[in-house]
């Protein structure tokens, strides 16, 4: 039944404000996957340089809260002034572990930020006991991203997911986001196959900006389950409201894990047995079904989900 260590959970992504000290300091009363302190769309251009400024003393000051498992800063796109400038001024923060680069369109711009980084901060990128490179996640937000995907998933050691960027993909199309959201099928589909296919760690989903009363959470819930489904493990978050939501629904539920567990017990004595297939309920259970099965336990376990409890619940489940 042992996994092995777990990658960087990023249930949720939720964007705050760098131009809002007061809302960045709201963050430290909350329990995230990830927080991303936002440079980019959510401040205007003439608050950019104060917003970098607040963000830099902000990190200088205060320590990553116990319930925060990841501080990340989405930098301005590689192709403005900007992004320079914010990767210089935020190198040297030691309670940064994750850089977000915005409109990614080729291989070129992720290969621009790791030779910055090593450059500016080339302690994280030794070999003694100092080294802790950053981490890089890059938005997809155009049709050449999309179509340039295998190279931009090569193009960084330090590259760990994907983040689909509804909103701009649109406008790069000329698309009218539905609620079914049927026109981001294929970009939504490559993104999570090549990630997948380089074995990066997260496929983060799109904002969904409904966040108020019953309607704007059934929304939500809805777009996490199609999300899920198309095999993202995350969502961008937009409100803290969305976080606890979004963190359950990208979690294993009491049904799946209890699933996983009788499947993976069962394997256990059936493989004691030389057995290399066998039935569950009258299903076939085979490698790929006791793979899936064992991957929904770990990702439980680094969830917080007690699998012992339902382990020695089912420990007497036999093979069929």
């Amino acid at each position: 039944m042992a996994t092995s260590a777990s990658t960087v959970l990023r249930r949720a992504l939720l964007y705050v404000p760098a131009s809002s000290p007061r809302f960045m300091a709201k963050t430290r009363s909350l329990t995230c996957d990830n927080i991303t302190y936002d440079l980019e769309d959510s401040v205007t251009p003439s608050e950019k340089e104060k917003a970098r400024s607040y963000l830099a003393n902000y990190l200088a000051s205060n320590t990553k809260p116990p319930s925060v498992g990841e501080l990340a800063v989405r930098i301005n796109a590689v192709s403005t002034p900007s992004a320079l400038g914010d990767l210089t001024a935020l190198a040297t923060s030691p309670n940064l572990d994750t850089i977000v680069i915005p409109k990614v369109n080729s291989a070129a711009d992720l290969s621009f930020v790791t030779d910055v980084l090593r450059h500016a901060a080339p302690k994280r990128y030794s070999n003694g006991s100092d080294a802790r490179p950053f981490r890089l996640i890059a938005l997809i937000e155009s049709a050449r991203a999309v179509m340039d995907l295998p190279s931009i998933c090569a193009a960084s050691p330090d590259l760990k997911g994907l983040i689909f960027a509804a909103e701009d993909f649109a406008l790069d199309l000329s698309l009218t986001r539905s609620p079914e959201l049927t026109e981001f099928l294929y970009a939504r589909s490559a993104i999570v196959t090549a990630a997948r296919a380089f074995e990066l760690e997260s496929t983060i989903d799109l904002v969904c900006t409904s966040y108020k009363g019953e309607s704007g959470i059934s929304r939500l819930e809805e777009e996490c389950r199609s999300g899920k489904g198309l095999g993202f493990n995350g969502k961008q978050c937009i409100h803290p409201s969305q976080v606890d939501i979004v963190q359950n629904m990208f979690g294993p539920g009491e049904a799946e894990v209890q699933w996983a567990v009788r499947v993976a017990v069962a394997d256990d004595k059936a493989s004691a047995e030389g057995r290399g297939a066998w039935t569950l309920d009258g299903k076939m259970i085979d490698a790929p079904v006791v793979g899936k099965a064992r991957v929904i336990l770990k990702r439980a376990e680094s969830c917080g989900f007690d699998v012992a409890r339902v382990v020695d619940k089912w420990k007497n489940q036999e093979p069929e």
